[in-house]
């Protein structure tokens, strides 16, 4: 028999890195009484050039970290642990698990005016074939094309958001799709919405750029509703778990949150 889900306890977020800051943003908008765990696993990011075995081991551990603290839900933060791991995740723990790629998906298929897709994201998602599954099951006979850009997320964590190079890499990897006529371009990764600004103007006012954080949020309250867990006072707050120093994280968690990070803790777990 499952254990009572308490609905002040704490809702747990897992990244690699800084890229689930991008999702913690959204649901503390969405749910703004909600207390929040996030966890990035900077000592082993970035996620996207490993082995599925390896992220499913990961994300088992992350979540494991997040349970033993409570948490009454975990968000998969991170689309390549949700592509790897997350079918085994929800099969192995009774708390509700959810992951970012089926509401992005979801959303680009609903946009999409002439059925033509773009998605980019790291190697293991874009070779997992998550996106364009999802996407099909929304709307079959989609076109959907997917394009790996596996120096993004070095570049967000190194705080390379408005570098020049940056935006060469940017137009490497977009031109491709944009030569198919894609009206959508989803970002498969919780990590390029940092770079969203740079993206979309490469991509041109022709191609909507859709992230799946909102969505996500909103799929969380919708879960907390359903088994009503939601919180309903108090004035949020969240605390920040790290497996490793990261020299960026407080800087760009700050300017993307608009809040002040003030404590950071190291894990070992």
């Amino acid at each position: 028999m499952s254990t009572p889900i308490d609905p002040v306890s704490p809702i747990g977020i897992f990244d690699s890195g800084v890229g689930g800051l991008t999702v913690l943003r959204a649901l503390r908008r969405a749910l703004p009484a909600e207390e929040f765990l996030y966890l990035g696993d900077t000592a082993r990011v970035p996620y996207g050039n490993k082995s599925p075995e390896l992220i499913t081991r990961y994300s088992f551990e992350n979540t494991l970290f997040l349970l033993d603290r409570n948490v009454k839900i975990v968000v998969v933060a991170c689309n390549t642990a949700t592509a790897d791991a997350l079918d085994r995740l929800q099969r192995h723990f009774s708390r509700p698990i959810l992951g970012v790629i089926e509401p992005g998906a979801r959303l680009a298929a609903e946009r999409t005016r002439n059925g033509r897709i773009g998605v980019i994201g790291t190697v293991g998602t874009v070779a997992s074939g998550a996106y364009e599954t999802a996407i099909q099951r929304f709307r079959p006979g989609a076109e959907v094309y997917a394009q790996a850009c596996p120096l993004l997320v070095p570049l967000v964590e190194e705080g390379w958001l408005e570098h020049s190079a940056t935006r060469l890499i940017i137009a490497e990897y977009l031109d491709p799709l944009l030569s198919r006529g894609i009206d959508v371009l989803l970002l498969g990764c919780t990590h390029y919405p940092l770079l969203h600004e740079l993206i979309a103007a490469h991509a041109g006012p022709n191609v909507e750029v859709i992230d799946s954080a909102g969505a996500m949020a909103g799929v969380v309250v919708e879960r907390l509703a359903a088994i009503e867990c939601a919180r309903q006072q108090g004035t949020g707050g969240v605390q920040f778990f790290l497996s490793d120093r990261h020299p960026h994280f407080k800087r760009l968690g700050e300017r993307f949150l608009g809040d002040s990070i003030e404590k950071i803790e190291l894990v070992n777990y």
